[in-house]
């Protein structure tokens, strides 16, 4: 097994030689490749913001480098390298700007169905992480980026072919954001496309149409369909029993419990590895009312919702579900909260272990993990409500 050293010795080797094998491309102040297609709207300056496409120095489908769907199976070296190995050519622009040539061709390209040959022209050279003296860059909610230069031109050299259902859904402009994305979900468009569209400023009614940082974006989208599967699974028949599923990727452990509660319950407990080798915890917890506040866990927790809401609804069930995530040491840099949505929807693909009572399924779901049962306990609330709440079954066994 890869130790996290041998990882990111692999990871800089990796990006050593693309560099090499890149250098002309990336030392000019033109680009001509493929983008996948790709965009990227930055945060920081909000709310005047960097914004525009990523391409690689490279022909022909580009696809699999922006899009998360088809990252499963693969490793964190490839899934890094995908990223890297995207330019970033970016101009300021004030989050409510909704017209104009440049924003306009973005806008067009965000709806593209494949990868388009295309060619930017930078201020100067782009600029690497290795020529900053920086390590590997790192976002927990979105994947690594690549070079990044100040944009003069950007054109793509070829017509653009358009989903049909996201250019329906970026014109109707009465159609409220959390609505748009629900229908392109119905309509089968994939996740990180949704991301996309909606970080252009390009769904939502008119008044309120403004570019979303690609970070938030991702986890409104994740946010906005899982609260809209939520209402959808609530008038299915529960579960039976308390449903156990495991799946393991790129050093992320998780284990699933799904819950037999008559009302909707969802909790997610994250435990890591401190600078220090010691366990750390983050928890998030809620009811049928929602949750009232942005997750301490962040994106990880949208994500994670998502993923239980879309197997309830695929098996015409109900319950709740607590999620248990363990990053292990090889998870050396984050690649964004794709990949828990991925994995626990995988967990949900494969075969679940049932049990007749919540201490027995949390027991077996453990026994994989590196923290201890105790401590699983002590940081859940689902659990200690278990321990403190009288049940009517508990009240009828006593008459």
């Amino acid at each position: 097994m890869s130790t996290a050293s041998d990882i990111k010795k692999r990871l800089e080797e990796n990006w050593n030689r693309f560099l090499i094998s890149n250098r002309a491309a990336i030392s000019s102040a033109t680009l001509v490749g493929s983008t996948p297609p790709s965009i990227f709207v930055g945060r920081h300056g909000y709310p005047k913001i960097k914004v525009g496409p990523m391409l690689a120095p490279l022909h022909g489908d580009t696809t699999i480098l922006d899009m998360p769907e088809m990252w499963i199976g693969k490793s964190i070296e490839e899934i890094v390298n995908y990223r890297l190995s995207l330019i970033r050519g970016v101009s300021s622009i004030n989050i409510n700007t909704t017209s104009g040539k440049y924003l306009e061709s973005l806008q067009e390209l965000a709806m593209a169905k494949e990868s388009s040959e295309s060619e930017a022209t930078f201020e100067k050279k782009p600029i690497t992480y290795t020529d900053q003296n920086k390590d590997l860059p790192m976002d927990t909610e979105s994947a690594p980026f690549g070079p990044i230069a100040l944009l003069k031109t950007f054109k793509t050299s070829s017509s653009l072919s358009v989903d049909q259902k996201i250019e329906n859904a970026f014109y109707d402009r009465d159609l409220r954001a959390a609505d748009a994305v629900t229908l392109l979900y119905n309509n089968g468009i994939e996740i990180s496309k949704i991301q996309r569209v909606l970080s252009m400023g390009m769904l939502g009614t008119q008044k309120n149409r403004k570019l979303v940082p690609t970070r938030w974006s991702i986890s409104a989208t994740d946010d906005f369909i899982s609260d809209y599967l939520i209402k959808n699974i609530r008038v299915n028949t529960t579960i039976d029993f308390y449903e156990v599923y495991k799946y393991s990727h790129i050093g992320n452990h998780y284990c699933i419990i799904l819950i037999p509660e008559q009302t909707w319950i969802f909790e997610m407990l994250e435990a890591w590895f401190d600078k220090n080798g010691n366990l750390a915890f983050g928890a998030e917890f809620e009811d049928a009312t929602g949750l009232d506040h942005y997750p301490s866990i962040a994106g990880a927790y949208f994500a994670a919702r998502l993923g239980i809401a879309e197997h309830y609804l695929k098996v015409r069930k109900s319950g709740g579900a607590l999620v248990l995530r363990e990053i292990h040491p090889e998870y050396v840099l984050p690649v964004g909260v794709w990949q828990v949505r991925e994995g626990v929807r995988e967990a949900l693909n494969g075969d679940s272990n049932d049990f007749d009572s919540f201490e027995q399924a949390l027991s077996f779901a453990c026994i994989s993990l590196s923290a201890s049962e105790k401590e699983w306990q002590s940081h859940s609330k689902f659990y200690k409500n278990t321990k403190e709440q009288t049940r009517i079954t508990d009240f009828l066994q006593l008459i």
